[in-house]
């Protein structure tokens, strides 16, 4: 069966960085043909975002972008516009329903909306009947790779701890910043928000403010990893797509990082534990890491 993606998205890495210049402008030129995606998956940073696209990606009704996993149209790319944000997915053409195979959604993921204080509203406005998909990872375990993520590319020097320290100081008034500027970009607030990222309900009660509850679906991230379909199923159901192949997610991106002394780790869990409990109220149920 043919797949809308092209050809180009399972380039490597590098060859891919070297060809978006010109992917960009290809797909400019035809980007009021192209498609608008139909669900998104908007994090949580370090939560199995990469994993759960890569599941998707296999499903013979859903399409990311060409060359992208995320192409950050809603946080940091916003600027660019619709027709840029166009531009990165397949002509509409190609995921018409055929003869023998369903009409193909498109898809992208990119893990800062769901942090990023102008993105849900963005995506309200300018999707207005998307789906999004959040993942929720033990908030400790998530800054723990988030730090060595960020440190793996560049973005970090110092270590967790002083990063920790020095979080509430790199993140003083860079949300009121970004609400009151639309074009302006932190590089902090994207990069070095390790226990902010990880008090979930705030996150998502904006999104439902401006999604609605029931264009949202939150799964736990034990339950994605837990060895079986269950969560990718209940994923595939509440997208609307025809039931795809029974396997369970693969893991992905995944860095090697030494073990979080126990101090630190109990230290961090404490001040997740008013943001924990209002998650559960609003969930409506207990997440893994507090079971």
């Amino acid at each position: 069966m043919p797949r809308a993606t092209s050809a180009l998205s399972r380039l490597a890495a590098p060859a891919r960085r070297a060809l978006l210049p010109i992917a960009d402008g290809l797909g400019g030129v035809t980007s009021t043909a192209r498609a608008l995606p139909d669900f998104l998956i908007c994090g949580a940073q370090r939560s199995g975002t990469t994993s759960l696209f890569k599941a998707l990606s296999q499903h013979p009704a859903a399409t990311g972008p060409v060359l992208r996993k995320g192409v950050h149209y809603f946080d940091t790319g916003h600027h660019n516009g619709l027709g840029w944000y166009r531009s990165h997915f397949p002509l509409r053409a190609s995921l018409r329903a055929r003869r023998g195979r369903p009409r193909i959604r498109a898809f992208e993921s990119s893990p800062y909306y769901l942090f990023h204080p102008l993105a849900a509203e963005r995506i309200a406005r300018e999707l207005p009947r998307v789906r999004v998909v959040v993942i929720l990872r033990d908030p400790v375990e998530r800054a723990y790779s988030a730090h060595a993520h960020e440190s793996a590319r560049g973005f970090e020097t110092e270590p967790f701890a002083r990063a920790v320290e020095l979080e509430d100081k790199r993140l003083a008034g860079t949300e009121e910043r970004l609400v009151a500027d639309p074009g302006h970009h932190s590089h902090s607030h994207q990069h070095h928000g390790y226990v902010a990222r990880g008090r979930y309900v705030d996150q998502l009660v904006r999104m439902e403010r401006h999604l609605g509850r029931e264009r949202m679906h939150v799964v736990d991230y034990a339950d994605l990893f837990d060895g079986t379909p269950r969560a990718l199923g209940g994923i595939v159901r509440f997208l609307g797509l025809p039931p795809g192949p029974e396997t369970a997610p693969g893991r992905h991106n995944a860095r090697k990082r030494a073990v979080m002394p126990d101090s630190l780790r109990a230290e961090l869990t404490e001040r997740f534990a008013d943001s924990d409990a209002r998650l559960a109220d609003w969930w409506g149920r207990t997440p893994s890491w507090r079971a």
